[in-house]
């Protein structure tokens, strides 16, 4: 588990951060909410733990961000107020919970627990990928909420690689996935890969689907694929 905790206080942050790591997860640590959206645009987590006073951004604005930019990012909120109108104002932002300081540090990991496994039930038939989101219910895929406009084959291709992301799948296993035992007699694969790249790639400032010669191809953001 990999949790980013936000909280401007140092005793505090030390606190939380000691007793996470105790409790087995990899935790990252910061203090200035503008620095930490752009921490959660360049890496994975499973969870924020958000105080609401920090510099640069402030708790309500950074959460507000993220969801607007459709990062499901679990958030547990932190924060000495304590007013109904508080936790309303963290939840209408979306927050997953909202813990009053001062807190015992097991009710906060009951809660980062709780959250958790809600958040893996609802998320469970989504698909992210950096700014991609695959909804595999409506069988419809969005990046920067905009729609994008995929043909069956193609939204298969793109679940592929999603599911796969950031490693490579090789020409051979995508075309046993999209095809079976039926593979088409011209290269569809490329022709797919091609339309697919049309609507996920040619509209955006970032390419996500890469083509790895002699390999096969990948989705991942320049982040991730700096960091295989």
């Amino acid at each position: 588990m990999r949790i980013l905790v936000v909280e401007d206080n140092p005793d505090i942050l030390v606190n939380i951060v000691d007793y996470l790591t105790l409790k087995g997860a990899v935790v990252d640590a910061l203090y200035n909410g503008t620095a930490a959206l752009q921490q959660t645009r360049r890496h994975e987590y499973d969870l924020l733990v958000l105080d609401l006073s920090l510099p640069g951004l402030d708790g309500l604005a950074l959460c507000a961000q993220l969801r607007a930019e459709q990062n499901p990012l679990p958030v547990v909120m932190l924060t000495a107020r304590d007013t109904l109108q508080d936790k309303l104002s963290g939840f209408e932002v979306g927050a997953d919970d909202y813990l009053v300081k001062p807190f015992a540090l097991p009710e906060l990991w009951s809660r980062i627990l709780a959250v958790l496994k809600r958040a893996q039930k609802q998320q469970a038939r989504q698909l992210k990928v950096a700014d991609v989101t695959l909804d595999l219910d409506l069988r419809q895929a969005t990046r920067q909420q905009q729609l994008l406009n995929l043909n069956p084959k193609c939204l298969k291709l793109l679940e592929i690689l999603m599911r796969h992301a950031p490693n490579v799948v090789s020409r051979e296993t995508l075309i046993s996935q999209l095809w079976a035992d039926d593979p088409p007699d011209s290269d569809g694969l490329k022709a797919h890969i091609y339309l697919l790249r049309n609507q996920l790639d040619k509209p955006f400032s970032e390419a996500l689907l890469q083509t790895m010669h002699g390999q096969g191809y990948r989705l991942a953001a320049k982040a991730q694929a700096n960091e295989q």
